[in-house]
This record gives structure tokens, C-alpha cells and sequence, in this order.
């Protein structure tokens, strides 16, 4: 039983690590070259920043993944796992259409989208395992300060 635990609690830690790492990497080569040459607000956080912020991030988003999983199982619970999923990749695919594809203006569009479904992720989770909703506030306010960063770049790069 207790091996069942560590290694749900290990796959819930890698699964949201590793979908920031495949972000990461598609953008990497972006970021290093692209991303430098935009103008940015005073504001903007000095890039080695990101890194160990998303990194937290994406851990306290595998904890709390971990505690909703080992809930029992009910409606609610496979309801916070799906908007965990949805919001998970809305989050993928932010980086990709910053980063990769340089669509400011969709990508300012997609982080609102993101914002909202992480809010109701944490109305979920809260349902579920109220520590769990807990543990997310940060990513709500990073998402939340990363929204208003996006859309200071789309705007003073039009």
C-alpha cells in the first residue's frame, strides 16, 4: 500500500514538472533570442527568475495533484482532476504561442482563459481537499502577475 503511495505521489510530482520542462525546452532556443530583443515594462523580472518560480510552481502543483488524487473517488473529485488537466495544458500551451509562435496578442487572450480555469480548479480542489486549493494560490498569483506582464508586452510591441 505505502508503495502505491510514493509512487502516486511521484507521478503526480512528475507529470506537471514534466509538461514544464517539454515547455521549456520547445522554447528554450525562443526565449534566448527572440524574447530578449522585446521591449518590456519596468516591471518584467529578470529572466534567471522564471526558472526556479516555475519549477516551485509546477511541484506544489503536483502535491496538491497528489491530494486530490488520493481522495476518494466521486464525482467531485473527477471533476477537479479534469480542470487540473485542462488547466494544465492551457498552461503548455501559453509558452508555445508567446515563446514559440510570437502571438502576443492570442497568447495575452489565452492567459486570461488560463487565469479563469485555474480559478475554478481551485474552487474544485477546494471541494475536494480545501489544502490542496491552498497550495495554489501562488500559482494564481504568478499567473495573475504573468497575465498583466503579457499584456504590457503585446501592448508596448504592437
Amino acid at each position: 500500500m505505502l508503495l502505491k503511495k510514493v509512487s502516486a505521489f511521484i507521478i503526480c510530482l512528475i507529470i506537471p514538472l514534466a509538461v514544464g520542462g517539454l515547455s521549456g525546452y520547445l522554447t528554450f532556443g525562443d526565449i534566448q533570442t527572440w524574447y530578449v530583443t522585446l521591449n518590456k515594462p519596468s516591471f518584467n523580472p529578470p529572466n534567471w527568475l522564471f526558472g526556479p518560480v516555475w519549477t516551485s510552481l509546477y511541484a506544489l502543483m503536483g502535491v496538491s495533484l497528489f491530494m486530490v488524487w488520493n481522495r476518494q473517488r466521486n464525482w467531485l473529485r473527477q471533476k477537479a482532476l479534469i480542470v487540473f488537466f485542462v488547466q494544465l495544458f492551457l498552461n503548455f500551451w501559453w509558452s508555445l504561442i508567446f515563446f514559440k509562435f510570437h502571438l502576443l496578442f492570442a497568447a495575452a487572450l489565452e492567459i486570461i482563459l488560463l487565469w479563469a480555469t485555474i480559478i475554478y480548479m481551485l474552487s474544485c480542489f477546494k471541494q475536494v481537499k480545501p489544502l490542496a486549493a491552498w497550495l495554489n494560490i501562488p500559482y494564481l498569483l504568478w499567473v495573475s502577475f504573468a497575465s498583466v506582464l503579457s499584456a504590457a508586452i503585446w501592448y508596448i510591441n504592437r
